[in-house]
């Protein structure tokens, strides 16, 4: 499955009380998420807590949410690590899994140089027969894939698109500009503003909470006549957006989520579950965006986002 556009959730991954893999919550997630009108899943992310699962835990999240698919939608496995070697063992397995793509975070504690990174995500390229969605997240990698890296990138043949995570939205116009059609843009955190720019695609973390709005949003900036309606849109729906943004991105998705009826658990340490205060915001804008997650998937929220 190739030509990946629209929203993209980042997804979290829901534990148990006990603090294991809840993987028939995560079946459930899947199924409401592709029932609420995503376009397409990233498990195994930032958000997802990646660094936070052992090797076990990872094939099985990625399994579970492949299978659950079922092909409905496109499913990107988050494969970034420090190693080279590890990289290319993740990328292959999710290949051998059945994902439609892989996502990858460049090495996070080396700070390796340009060449280096052309080296990285090259040596990947070749042991893969999966379209790779760079991940540029210089807040957390270390690095930053500057546009000019990125035309680079551009040039191997399987690096087709990338996640721009930076606050900085010209950077989608000169990924455009430098790479053509080579290099598919998603926004990461900005992304009514990377629509506009011309993005095809939005990798978010907001719509582990409110697929069904964020999905709109593309699809209204989708139609240029509709451009107004999505912002009024895009800025309704600002604060759940910003509420998930900065550092508590995991735990304040997972405390919306519990305050809809989705039992996410909490975050694997070192990261927190949200103190009270923020726990207490978290309830309001549950409270006053409708928000739910059902027993069945529903077309609820999406009806009430159109």
């Amino acid at each position: 499955m190739t030509g990946f556009r629209g929203v993209y959730t980042v997804m979290i991954t829901p534990f148990t009380p006990s603090g294991e893999v809840d993987v028939a919550g995560l079946r459930d997630f899947v199924d409401w998420q592709i029932g609420q009108g995503i376009h397409g899943l990233i498990p195994l992310g930032s958000t997802g807590e990646f660094l936070s699962l052992d090797d076990d835990e990872t094939a099985l999240v990625a399994e579970t949410v492949i299978s659950q698919a079922a092909g409905r939608v496109p499913v990107l496995i988050g494969t970034g690590a420090e190693d080279t070697r590890e990289v290319v063992r993740l990328s292959r397995r999710a290949e051998a899994q059945g994902a439609d793509g892989v996502m990858i975070i460049p090495p996070f504690y080396s700070t390796p140089t340009d060449d280096e990174l052309v080296h990285h995500y090259r040596t990947v390229a070749d042991a893969i027969g999966l379209p790779i969605m760079v991940y540029n997240n210089p807040a957390t990698a270390n690095v930053d894939l500057v546009p000019a890296l990125v035309a680079r990138l551009a040039e191997i043949d399987n690096c087709l698109y990338i996640k721009e995570s930076t606050l900085e939205v010209t950077r989608v116009r000169d990924i455009i500009r430098l790479c053509g059609d080579r290099m598919t843009v998603f926004g990461g955190i900005l992304g009514f503003e990377s629509f506009v720019e011309g993005a095809q695609g939005w990798v978010a973390v907001a719509s582990n909470v409110a697929p069904a709005a964020m999905a709109r949003i593309f699809e209204l900036v989708a139609d240029e006549e509709k451009i107004a309606e999505a912002r009024r849109l895009y800025l309704d729906q600002l604060p759940v957006i910003e509420f998930v943004g900065g550092q508590a991105y995991v735990a304040g998705s997972k405390a919306l989520l519990t305050h809809m009826g989705f039992p996410a658990g909490s975050p694997r340490p070192p990261r927190l579950p949200l103190p009270a205060d923020r726990d207490a915001v978290a309830a309001g804008l549950v409270s006053r965006f409708g928000l739910s997650f059902p027993t069945a998937p529903q077309a609820g929220l999406r009806a009430a986002a159109e």
